[in-house]
């Protein structure tokens, strides 16, 4: 049985956050609705989940004496990594020594950082398919990558980077310079390593959220949602829908691959596996373990949205991944570099038919920094799409 404290009382159900974005405030509110006491740390103040939380925090997250010395002072029940750039060896450590639980497991979040690890494991270690892949620690060494297999167009990203963040397509010779010096530019550690892969001709990409939740006798059991499709650019969402119709073959092995690699990566909550589809075969790409920037869309199309299964999930609570329409989603960027920016448009935005909109509260803007997203449910997946692209237009965000 279950039993959840009162907050800012002794019994207290402490959660700390570790990353307040704009995935991490919906996460908040929904432990808030269970009456759980919030901790939101981020990198900078007045993060969009500071803004809701019972306590917000400022550390640089990657440093472990002060995550160590943050944890160690706000004693929390569960610790949620949010994002990748986290001191996760420290987390290792602290779960080690009985100091904390780590959302799902310390390991995963430190596999999961690092594209080296979950590829290896993935490929390597579970057998499941993926592209054809190399690690590379310089320009020399990603040139002879490329020649020596992996061919062109190919795909160059940092080893730990988020959203797309020096990601580049590379179809020739002539641009492997450019793609370097872009991967290091937008990898979260200095001189990180270089993961190159080739590219493979699937028909589309898609979110496969996996929940681990405990089932009426403790034993865990894993849940789906309806498959998530998305448009990415520079590897970056745009837009995402639910649900994405697949050849059945194809979202039995989307799920076959789901649960193999969260069954070794373990824990409780709601993982995020990205996946390549061409007809009946399905590749790995990566997974996230926590909600996906593409299931914003659940907030409108199932009865409970992603940020809803995973609070359920790590508090043992019983989840339900049933769909309640079919939906779509759109990005809103920032569009310019500015802070503490005003919003036009959000009525014209919201006469759209059947559209929600979240905006962030993010404290300063960037021409491709999300800042929003347009949400719209309809019977009809793709006008749902036309309509949530048609809220996100609406909005122009601009200098106060």
């Amino acid at each position: 049985m279950t039993t959840l404290g009162t907050p800012l009382s002794p019994r207290a159900t402490r959660v700390m956050l570790l990353g307040s974005g704009e995935l991490g405030k919906e996460v908040l509110i929904a432990l808030q609705r269970l009456g759980v006491e919030t901790i939101a740390v981020d990198r900078y103040d007045h993060a969009p989940g500071q803004q809701v939380a019972h306590h917000a925090r400022t550390i640089a997250m990657s440093d472990p004496a002060a995550l160590r010395a943050l944890i160690e002072a706000e004693r929390p029940m569960l610790v949620v990594p949010e994002i990748e750039a986290i001191a996760t060896p420290l987390l290792e450590a602290l779960e080690a020594e009985g100091r904390v639980r780590v959302i799902p497991t310390a390991r995963a979040a430190r596999l999961t950082m690092d594209r080296e690890g979950i590829r290896r494991l993935a490929a390597e270690t579970l057998g499941l398919p993926t592209s054809r892949y190399a690690f590379v620690e310089s320009r020399a060494e990603l040139e002879a990558a490329i020649d020596g297999g992996i061919g062109y167009p190919c795909i160059v990203k940092p080893v730990m980077s988020s959203s797309g963040k020096g990601q580049s397509r590379v179809d020739g010779a002539g641009e492997v310079q450019q793609a370097w010096d872009y991967a290091m530019a937008g990898g979260r550690v200095s001189r990180s390593r270089v993961i190159v892969e080739s590219v493979i001709d699937f028909d589309y990409e898609i979110t496969q959220l996996t929940v681990r939740a405990l089932g009426a006798h403790g034993e865990v059991e894993t849940h789906y949602c309806e498959p998530i499709g998305h448009l990415q650019v520079s590897g970056d969402y745009v837009e995402s829908w639910q649900p994405h119709a697949m050849h059945p073959a194809a979202l039995e092995r989307a799920r076959e691959i789901a649960k193999a690699v969260t069954d070794d990566l373990g824990g409780l909550g709601l993982y995020g596996v990205e996946l390549f589809v061409k007809g009946e075969q399905v590749w790995f790409s990566e997974v996230s373990p926590r909600p996906h920037d593409t299931g914003l869309v659940t907030l409108v199309t199932q009865w409970q949205s992603e940020f809803e299964l995973h609070a359920r999930a790590i508090l043992g609570l019983p989840v339900d991944t049933a769909l309640r329409s079919p939906g779509a989603s759109a990005v809103i960027y920032g569009g310019i570099d500015a802070a503490g920016i005003v919003y036009d448009g959000v009525d014209a935005a919201l006469r759209v038919p059947r559209t929600e909109l979240r905006l962030f509260g993010k404290p300063e803007s960037y021409v491709k920094r999300r800042m929003g997203v347009a949400l719209a449910y309809d019977a009809d997946v793709e006008r749902a799409r036309v309509n949530a692209k048609a809220a996100a237009a609406c909005v122009r965000p601009r200098a106060a």
